[in-house]
């Protein structure tokens, strides 16, 4: 893992994944809640943002600080991992995310350390949307930046 010189175009085109991430799990997200299906209380983005201003506020800001951490990471990952774009890595950044839920930010928002003081099943339910974070970013990644496929197939075969 090292850091990559992205070009322009594919400064916009990590932008352009990371909204992509952000925008399919904040559906899936919100989906999952009206339903009752999560056992978080609240989208984890709204008590962050709640947390941070003390205030109570209405669900588009928690999706808006959820959008920017999605993409941030997901940035992240083109930018780190721009030569091996790889499920292995796309996973092993989604739980290491998942653990900085867990130990940061549910201690942050009051739902103690691995969301324990309101139930361990929230430690689940932060590793389901992380999983599915991973599989989007390796899949939007390699919808995006197909030439990096083509690339390493060329450069393995003429190794």
């Amino acid at each position: 893992m090292m850091f990559c010189n992205l070009s322009r175009r594919e400064w916009g085109r990590a932008l352009g994944l990371g909204i992509a991430n952000g925008v399919a799990l904040s559906i899936i997200m919100v989906a999952m809640i009206k339903l009752g299906a999560s056992p978080l209380p609240k989208p984890l983005g709204l008590a962050f943002a709640e947390t941070v201003t003390g205030r109570t506020l209405p669900l588009p800001v928690g999706l808006l600080f959820h959008l920017a951490y999605v993409t941030f990471w997901s940035m992240a990952f083109v930018v780190f991992f721009r030569e091996a774009l790889t499920l292995f890595n796309a996973l092993l950044l989604a739980l290491v995310l998942w653990i900085g839920v867990l130990v940061v930010f549910f201690p942050i928002v009051g739902w103690g350390l691995f969301g324990l003081a309101v139930g361990p099943k929230l430690i689940v339910g932060a590793l389901v949307p992380h999983l599915l974070f991973g599989l989007f970013l390796w899949g939007l990644a390699h919808a995006i930046f197909p030439s990096l496929e083509r690339e390493a197939a060329s450069g393995s075969a003429k190794q």
